[in-house]
């Protein structure tokens, strides 16, 4: 499958709007019902950056010290402040602030996935986008302690998508990992990750 076929692939399986009513989370991971809260809105930007080998999902590893998912695998993003216009900017803000990513790399923004509401309070609109390198990240040390990128394939693959549980505030709670060299990815990214690869398969997740 060549790049233009992938991107309209890819297209065709996310959301055209982020105004959304599917809503997936951890609860939905967990097979628990969905929580009734006050959400604090937030955005994540899942950069896919088009390489001549095919693409790739970048991805950072947050620094220990967070309040928020200290040391936890993550895409850039974060809350929503007053000045975003919307979801995008939200995404494309945090992206520059985390990684130094400028926005004139990402090419287009494909769509979006189901709305991901976290343990933590969160309401996240996954945010896609096409992004054309050669380009050059900046990190935040405070934030971020490292970037790297996977493969799609690799994210594609099934086999690599596996399911684990953990005792959480008295209740068995099952997550998803995505073990990558020497590195694994869980928790609300991995699940995203899963989602992303069910959509392009045809078998999204339940919300």
């Amino acid at each position: 499958m060549n790049h233009a076929e992938m991107r309209a692939r890819i297209r065709g399986c996310l959301h055209p709007t982020h105004e959304l009513d599917a809503v997936t989370g951890d609860h939905a991971v967990a097979g628990m019902e969905r929580e009734e809260r006050a959400l604090t809105p937030a955005s994540v930007l899942i950069p896919l950056i088009e390489w001549p080998r095919g693409y790739t999902v970048l991805l950072t590893q947050r620094t220990a010290h967070l309040e928020h998912h200290g040391g936890q695998i993550s895409f850039p993003g974060g809350r929503a402040e007053e000045s975003d216009e919307g979801p995008v900017a939200t995404a494309l803000r945090e992206a520059e602030e985390e990684i130094g990513l400028n926005r004139q790399h990402v090419t287009e923004i494909a769509g979006f996935l189901d709305l991901y509401q976290t343990v933590t309070g969160f309401l996240v609109t996954p945010v896609v986008a096409f992004v054309t390198p050669p380009f050059e990240l900046v990190l935040d040390a405070f934030e971020v302690a490292e970037a790297f990128e996977v493969p799609l394939d690799f994210i594609l693959d099934p086999q690599n998508h596996e399911r684990r549980s953990m005792l959480f505030k008295g209740q068995q709670r099952s997550y998803y990992v995505i073990p990558f060299e020497d590195r694994f990815i869980w928790g609300a990214t991995a699940a995203m990750l899963v989602n992303f690869a069910r959509r392009l398969t045809g078998n999204p997740l339940s919300s």
